[in-house]
């Protein structure tokens, strides 16, 4: 017998499936990415970094993981392919070993009202059955607990198509768990009525106080004021029932005013019609200020806001409701849901537990099931949605995350590398988008994009380990090992704000005084309760200017000159110089190429496969008329002032013939939040994560007032940005400005003048003030997490 192999066959270890262990990229073009060429290892934890903007969510989400996400979706057939969002094919010439892609990324989670963290993340589900077969009294189904579902009740003749068809009666219920008053909503909306109008004056006199509503020319007020409803000379507090009822709730109806027919319908409608019916977001500052302050949102009396009906809340498992149990916090429940022992039900509680043990160990043991989605922070998002891969069997599967390590302490980060590196050991890919120095030191691979942001990043400048990322003089390089140094002296205080009882969430009667006129850092770990220390008790007044973390909502027809509001003095300019009207330099207004209707590109909708998008021939993707175009201003078109950049526009508008002092102060706001790079005309889907939050910031800083509150600023910011954004910081508190930062970032903390450490756990184990006073002195006590690590930052 022969013993010669066989031709083809392969050394034990050396099978031809082995050989791919790389993911290869090659010619990569999306954004600003400039035909770059990469090989990933498989099964390894790859950190991508780089200063905000050279292109990393271009390489990972935007060509990686979104051809991943296509090729999946062409294995479905046409018909449900068309029920499928479409992708487009990403710019690049190969893109080879790739595997089922999973993305954890850091857009907050829908602020649907109805949207919990129960419903989000599936509990609230497994506990409607679990409380359907243990729950006493029975009341129903599973949807007799669901606060999403209402009840339904309906009777009638139907007739059956069977045989000789005959009419027969039939009735139908289904039982739902939805509060009835607030419909799910757990709150419910009052308008106060003081906030619309002085009834110390007539209507005569201007007693609206509406934003645009005034006494003696606006439409919408003479139409109350010649209704014959109500006397327009007569003091709204002399009403009579009638009077009011009519002028507060009457239907529409039609009414003659100054000889043209309007329509006449209460004043609460009205409001509720004009203002309420619209996006906040969209609204402008002034009037979105008014909304604020008019309507309120109180508790539901009928359901004390759990949103649940009366039925659900009285079905008990032993003498806790599922209203109890979506109140408890999570880490309390798992504890409860371990005691239950009833073996019919013994799969459902396995994988109730299973999941609940899943959310304290990423960290979120905190929270309640009850939590609205839309309060959850980018980062707690981010976790929430990590949960349902912790326990996964799946392997050889690509994970990839966007920053998170986003929203936590240095005392959490840990954690979460350590859950990093546990799905990298089940054999699976993990790609992380990150800037801290403690999780890139954990990766298998290092890969640095830029140099530069924008039009000077794109490019790899390094790949490798930690230990060479540190040797090379890229600028990740030489700013890893980066620290911020305790300030010598700090300012003194010009003013406290005084913050009393605090019991917001899960503070417990905080009393702090928080000092005006110097850099103050609230910090402490995830869920110790700084949001709603500050968020809860820092009055949104006319002095205070807010940026939250809360997404920039805007189309690719939105850029930062139109975000901004540095458009209107551009076409104001133009306008002048041309002797037409400013709506012409607008490609949303009358200006717009009439082809592509302003948007540059005409797109072919092609139903299941994804539209293609042509540059328009007519203006050539210039978005304007070609008459709009012929007329100047400084020696440029308007489409060439949309193709400058931050920096170069702010020469052009700051000096010579071109100069207009509106345009460059809104310009160097965006200079000094580091986004000299931008395209004035850069659509904002565009645009990563850091560069959001610094447009918003810049945005902001026009605002006029006294106090300024900033939640978490250092999202998104390598770590050569955060030098910047701390001298806007100073040159903010030296122009009498008081700054009140919540930031879980050391160098942050260590160039504060005043420092607020919550604590000392998270949830029910925090809301209490575990140290107050200056970063040296919190450095030298030690006592509590963020001495600790802040101690270990700037080695003392």
């Amino acid at each position: 017998m022969s013993s010669a192999k066989r031709p083809g066959t392969q050394q034990p270890g050396s099978h031809v499936a082995d050989s791919h262990d790389l993911i290869r990229v090659h010619g990569a073009r999306e954004n600003n990415l400039k035909d770059v060429s990469i090989d990933l290892p498989k099964r390894r934890l790859t950190v991508f970094t780089g200063v905000s903007g050279s292109g990393k969510s271009s390489l990972v989400f935007n060509t990686i993981a979104a051809e991943s996400q296509r090729l999946i979706n062409e294995t479905y057939s046409a018909f449900v392919q068309g029920f499928m969002p479409t992708l487009a094919r990403p710019e690049v010439d190969v893109l080879d070993g790739l595997t089922t892609a999973i993305i954890v990324d850091q857009q907050r989670m829908g602020a649907d009202p109805r949207s919990t963290v129960g419903t989000a993340t599936d509990v609230n589900a497994m506990l409607r059955i679990l409380f359907s077969r243990l729950g006493d009294p029975h009341i129903g189904p599973p949807s007799a607990y669901s606060f999403n579902t209402a009840s339904v009740r309906a009777s009638g003749a139907i007739t059956v198509e069977r045989g000789n068809k005959k009419a027969v009666k039939a009735t139908f219920q289904r039982t739902g768990g939805m509060c009835t008053n607030c419909e799910g909503r757990g709150t419910v909306s009052d308008i106060d009525l003081t906030q619309l109008y002085d009834d110390s004056k007539s209507l005569a006199e201007g007693a609206f106080t509406i934003p645009g509503w005034k006494s003696d020319s606006q439409w919408t007020v003479q139409v109350y004021a010649q209704s014959g409803f109500v006397d327009p000379d007569k003091p709204i507090r002399d009403y009579t029932d009638q009077e009011l009822r009519d002028f507060l709730y009457g239907e529409a109806v039609k009414v003659k005013v100054n000889g043209v027919n309007l329509t006449y319908e209460g004043l609460i409608p009205k409001i509720q019609k004009s203002f309420l019916a619209k996006d906040k977001e969209a609204m402008q500052p002034h009037i979105r200020a008014f909304v604020e302050r008019a309507v309120t949102f109180t508790t539901c009396p009928e359901c004390e806001g759990t949103r649940l009906s009366e039925g659900a809340r009285s079905s008990r498992i032993g003498k806790i409701s599922i209203a109890d149990a979506c109140a408890m916090e999570i880490r309390d429940l798992a504890d409860w849901v371990r005691e239950l022992a009833e073996p019919s039900v013994a799969p459902l509680l396995t994988a109730l537990r299973d999941t609940l043990d899943s959310f304290v160990e990423i960290g979120l043991g905190y929270l309640s099931l009850d939590r609205p989605a839309g309060t959850l922070s980018g980062g707690e998002a981010q976790r929430v949605k990590m949960i349902r891969h912790l326990g996964s069997s799946l392997t050889d599967t690509t994970y990839v995350f966007d920053e998170p390590t986003v929203g936590l302490h240095p005392h959490d980060i840990q954690r979460m590398n350590d859950l990093l590196l546990r799905l990298r050991d089940k054999g699976n890919t993990v790609l992380v988008v990150e800037h801290k120095p403690e999780a890139i030191a954990i990766a298998d691979h290092v890969v640095d994009l830029g140099p530069g942001a924008g039009t000077q990043g794109g490019t790899v400048c390094f790949e490798g380990t930690v230990a060479e990322l540190r040797g090379s003089d890229t600028v990740t390089g030489r700013h890893l090992d980066d620290r911020a140094a305790l300030k010598e002296s700090v300012r003194k205080p010009t003013g406290a704000l005084e913050i009393r009882d605090a019991r917001t969430h899960n503070l417990q009667g905080v009393d702090v005084d928080v000092p005006l006129g110097v850099l103050c850092v609230v910090t402490g770990v995830a869920g110790s309760g700084k949001s709603s220390l500050i968020h809860g008790s820092v009055p949104a007044g006319a002095d205070v200017v807010s940026v939250d973390q809360s997404p920039i909502k805007g189309s690719r027809r939105s850029n930062p000159a139109t975000y901004t509001g540095l458009l209107d003095p551009i076409r104001k300019a133009f306008a002048k110089a041309n002797g037409v009207k400013p709506a012409l330099f607008s490609a949303n207004s009358e200006g717009a190429c009439p082809t592509c209707n302003g948007a540059g590109v005409i797109y072919t909708d092609l139903a299941m496969m994804a539209g293609v998008a042509t540059p328009c021939e007519d203006c050539e993707g210039k978005r304007f008329q070609p008459a709009v175009l012929e007329y100047r201003f400084g020696g440029r078109d308007i489409s060439e002032v949309l193709a400058m950049s931050v920096d170069r526009a702010e020469e052009f508008f700051g000096a010579g013939e071109a100069r207009t002092p509106a345009a460059h102060k809104i310009l160097q706001r965006l200079s000094d939040v580091g986004l000299g790079y931008l395209t004035l005309g850069q659509p904002l889907t565009t645009l990563s994560g850091g560069e959001l939050q610094r447009l918003k910031l810049a945005t902001h800083m026009g605002e006029k007032g006294g106090v300024y509150v900033l939640d978490e600023p250092t999202t998104g910011l390598h770590l050569a940005d955060v030098q910047q954004l701390l001298g806007l910081l100073d040159r903010l508190v030296d122009a009498g400005k008081s700054v009140i930062v919540i930031e879980h970032h050391q160098a942050v903390m260590a160039h504060a003048d005043w420092i607020i450490d919550l604590g000392p756990g998270a949830g029910h184990d925090g809301g209490r003030i575990v140290f107050e006073g200056t970063p040296a002195d919190l450095v030298a006590d030690r006592s509590t997490l963020t001495g600790e690590h802040l101690a270990a930052y700037v080695g003392a």
